[in-house]
């Protein structure tokens, strides 16, 4: 895949101006605002719509059309951006545990970053909708590392690395990889299945997420949460398609598509999210 892209749209995209540098200081800000603007969102397997990795498309989806992603479009799009910047970085695939056992054998539907910065090597993803980090992660066992929002930390398993957060007291995990390279077809093969599979649940549900310095909102087919340090979660049933289409353009900043069947895909999700 060729990786060029608008840096001048992408940043403005994000509202981001600082000096185009490959430091810490620059990848750390350009991910807090990446995640902060463009949203976690799967609208166009839930409109039977193509999800397209090139990046012409990604870019004219998640820079000039006002939409956002799941993790493949994100992270390849920041990819791009990181390495016409002159970054050093490299994607990796995983292993979805988030909400699973601990030992479960689930398909490699998820993608990440491995950036290597001063003789170190530091993780970033932007695309992992309730749960996206804010900020970048040391590539180091058993340290407890703090964000902007809840503490992350990486163990080894088995000669598997394991992305966890620290949420109410308790140590999830939200993925296991390795540190293989990717050639770009396993992200098609992947991206295929979670976009266009009759039991993804990208194909059958509403999942939408937006991560700011401060909270974390979400929505999940018509249950709208907001999420803050050190208080109770914000939970809103939304009453129709219309209260969905709102909180889209409001709360997640999405120009949505003007898609025929859109309204109707809004108005007939379920209140809740399946486990």
């Amino acid at each position: 895949m060729h990786d060029s892209i608008d840096l001048q749209a992408y940043f403005r995209r994000i509202g981001w101006e600082g000096a185009l540098v490959p430091d810490m200081s620059t990848l750390q800000a350009i991910v807090t605002a990446h995640v902060a603007v463009i949203p976690f969102e799967n609208l166009n397997p839930l409109l039977g719509l193509p999800v397209s990795l090139e990046p012409a498309a990604l870019e004219r989806k998640l820079v000039h059309e006002g939409r956002g992603g799941y993790c493949f479009e994100q992270n390849l799009l920041l990819q791009a951006v990181l390495r016409e910047i002159g970054f050093e970085v490299s994607g990796l695939i995983a292993r979805v545990l988030w909400t699973q056992p601990e030992d479960a054998i689930t398909a490699q539907t998820h993608m990440l970053l491995r950036v290597e910065m001063a003789g170190e090597s530091w993780l970033v993803d932007v695309g992992f909708g309730g749960q996206t980090l804010v900020g970048v992660l040391w590539l180091q066992a058993d340290i407890e590392q703090t964000t902007q929002l809840e503490p992350f930390r990486l163990v080894q398993v088995e000669g598997d690395w394991r992305m966890q957060s620290l949420v109410r007291g308790q140590w999830l995990s939200l993925y296991r990889f390795d540190l293989r390279p990717v050639p770009p077809i396993d992200y098609v093969v992947a991206n295929h299945y979670v976009s266009t599979h009759p039991d993804s649940k990208f194909v059958n549900h509403l999942n939408v997420a937006r991560t700011l310095l401060d909270s974390r909102l979400s929505l999940r087919n018509r249950e709208f949460t907001v999420r803050r340090m050190g208080h109770e979660p914000e939970r809103h049933v939304l009453r129709d398609g219309a209260e969905v289409r709102r909180v889209l353009e409001r709360e997640f900043l999405i120009e949505l598509p003007a898609h025929p069947q859109l309204d109707q895909r809004l108005d007939n999700l379920p209140d809740k999210f399946p486990a």
